[in-house]
């Protein structure tokens, strides 16, 4: 058994024992098989897998912040804190922290999945509820939806861009699918890979009623669902696919994008409260924060004005090229960005990323930089179906699509036509303009097979700054963890990036 099943293990172990509400005889355990004997356990142990996706390893840090940071949307500041510089340089190692950190916690939320999975048949045949039966039923579909969202994400890191022609004969990522028994040493073809994906996602579409949908949810409904599968359709060049999933939630009026244009309050636009207060109409899932259980805090890296509560002191400042991709009248630049003095002796003014400035609630409660991860929102679908269109010909369609988005972005304009000759740049510069800092871009330029270019900036790190990479670099595809492959018995193969 490889080492991160062997964390997985213990870490699922001590959740299960300790989020269980059944009574227990002092000085005796629960039997690990046994953890599960009512729907009130199943609910603590869905509630824990959502705990575990919003920590610091995933959706509050490393595995949204560091794809982005990789790329070519910000410069790593003189005098920063070295967080994150080495992913920033592309000094990518097997033993990187970060690296292990994104791998073991995906394959734990993985490990809390599989733990359920294997108890709640069991469970449900006890049950004569009928209540209860629908509710465990929902809990079951919430389940498969994180199993497939945590093995989607490690297909997008640790695995090469699908290929339809070639996917059965590239590496895909480990599948485990039971908690108990032994678990498999090596790595599965991709296209198997993202057949478990699609597997999970059709047992949750079953399970989760589509008319219990809702905006602004902290719990995975039905419409997270067919996100997710949109997304992952267009990863895997099924445009036909991503079209379809992406409709059900485009076409339906349940979910409205956050319109710059309208007023939340007398000083916010609705724009501005989705990442001010992290509620909108075109969130279609969030991990939720509370007084007493947020993420990691995923702003310090771009603002860090906690050092004086006077200056910003950031580790990284956005690129000029990335600014420069937002037009006249586009208020995501307002939005996502504000001119701040920085505390340096080099005295930097400049934009800085303020899109995770902090939640206005817990700053009130003196809780800085935080922000609720929004896993899906209404704005990617039209990205994705454009792109769709756009691959299929159909670039009118796909005009329609960026100019509605844009539209609710904008206070005059937002029109936006594509054709077979600008398609690819334009989506390219839109996903940047509207996903900023999400987690997107080095999936995007590896998909599109496409390298980029940094130039040194005022104030910012020279190593690092000046920096060519060619498309397809071995490390668009992070590197198993060291500790994997080296574990006994382990017959995990390596990345090329695996050096």
């Amino acid at each position: 058994m490889s080492k991160i099943y062997s964390r997985i293990l213990l870490l699922c172990t001590a959740l299960m024992l300790s989020v269980s509400c059944l009574e227990k005889i002092p000085g005796d355990n629960i039997p690990i098989d046994k953890g599960m004997t009512s729907v009130t356990d199943a609910e603590q142990i869905v509630n824990g897998i959502y705990n575990t996706l919003k920590g610091g390893s995933l959706y509050s840090g490393y595995l949204t912040l560091c794809p982005d940071i990789q790329c070519d949307l910000v410069h790593a500041v003189q005098g920063n804190s070295n967080t994150y510089v080495n992913i920033w340089q592309w000094n990518i190692l097997s033993g990187n922290a970060e690296v292990e950190a994104v791998y073991a916690g995906l394959y734990s939320v993985i490990g809390q999945c599989n733990y359920y999975l294997d108890l709640v048949g069991q469970l449900k045949e006890q049950l004569t509820d009928d209540t209860q039966i629908l509710q465990l039923d929902a809990l079951t579909g919430e389940t498969y939806f994180c199993r497939a969202l945590a093995y989607s994400e490690l297909i997008k890191l640790f695995c090469k861009a699908y290929d339809p022609a070639t996917a059965e004969n590239e590496l895909g990522v480990v599948l485990a699918t039971s908690y108990f028994g032994a678990k498999p040493a090596t790595r599965d073809n991709l296209k198997n890979s993202y057949a478990l994906v699609l597997s999970d996602l059709e047992k949750a579409d079953k399970l989760l009623d589509s008319d219990d949908n809702a905006v602004n949810t902290v719990y995975a409904k039905n419409a997270a669902v067919h996100a997710l599968w949109a997304r992952t359709a267009l990863y895997m060049q099924d445009w036909d696919a991503a079209i379809e999933h992406s409709s059900m939630l485009l076409d339906d009026s349940i979910f409205t994008l956050a319109d710059c244009n309208s007023s939340y309050s007398s000083t916010e636009t609705f724009l501005q409260y989705l990442w001010n207060g992290d509620a909108s109409y075109e969130i279609i899932l969030k991990l939720g924060y509370t007084s007493t259980s947020y993420g990691s805090p995923q702003g310090a890296v771009f603002l860090n004005f906690t050092r004086d509560y006077y200056y910003y002191y950031p580790d990284f400042v956005p690129s000029q090229p990335a600014l420069d991709l937002y037009q006249s009248g586009d208020q995501r630049y307002g939005a996502y960005f504000r001119t701040l003095q920085t505390g340096y002796s080099h005295q930097l003014s400049c934009p800085l990323l303020v899109k995770y400035y902090g939640n206005e609630a817990l700053i009130e409660l003196n809780i800085y930089h935080r922000n609720m991860p929004k896993l899906f929102r209404l704005a990617e679908q039209y990205l994705i179906r454009a792109e769709a269109y756009c691959r299929k010909g159909s670039y009118a369609k796909a005009s329609a699509d960026l100019t509605t988005l844009r539209k609710s972005r904008f206070t005059t304009g937002g029109n936006l036509s594509v054709n077979e000759s600008n398609w690819l740049e334009t989506i390219s510069a839109e996903r940047v303009r509207e996903l900023y800092m999400e987690g997107f871009r080095l999936q995007d330029l590896k998909r599109w097979h496409m390298g980029f270019e940094r130039k040194d900036q005022t104030s910012c790190v020279k190593e690092g700054g000046s920096l060519k990479v060619a498309a397809d670099n071995p490390l668009f595809v992070w590197p198993i963890p060291r500790n994997e492959l080296e574990a006994p018995g382990s017959q995990i193969q390596p990345n090329e990036s695996n050096r």
